[in-house]
């Protein structure tokens, strides 16, 4: 006796489809216990929220990607970034403008990047605590990514 063909219904497919999903879960799981955790901005004892803005002001193409994951790994929460403006021309080192007054947001991010001058330049206009400008002193370190 042979088995019966069905009509190619929705209801007869499913098994395999529940297979392959299950499969497909259980292959991308990976091992997760070398993750580490990186730092939410604001969370933890004396570390504020900071927000910044991240422009490019080297003329290195994707630089400022790379100040990106340099400060959200220190915690700092970048809120946009891109080129700057072509009006403030090449920069040879890095300047970081605060424009709302708290306490030590200037010193945080030179910290994080490693290199900048820290300027204050008051604008209660901008949403943000800081502007970054990064400069051609600015070189990342080897980061690892992650998803």
């Amino acid at each position: 006796m042979a088995a019966s063909q069905g009509n190619g219904g929705v209801l007869e497919f499913p098994r395999p489809a529940l297979s392959a999903l299950l499969l497909a879960v259980v292959a991308c799981r990976g091992d997760r216990s070398k993750a580490t955790a990186l730092p939410i901005p604001g969370e933890g004892p004396g570390a504020p929220r900071v927000t910044v803005e991240v422009l490019n002001a080297s003329g290195k193409p994707g630089l400022a990607r790379a100040g990106v994951r340099v400060l959200r790994r220190a915690g700092i929460d970048v809120i946009t970034f891109g080129n700057a403006p072509a009006s403030l021309g090449t920069l040879d080192s890095t300047r970081i403008t605060v424009q709302r007054i708290a306490p030590g947001i200037g010193e945080r991010v030179r910290r994080a990047l490693g290199v900048g001058r820290v300027e204050i330049q008051l604008d209660s206009t901008r949403l943000l605590d800081a502007r970054v400008f990064l400069g051609a002193d600015f070189a990342p370190p080897r980061l690892e990514f992650h998803p």
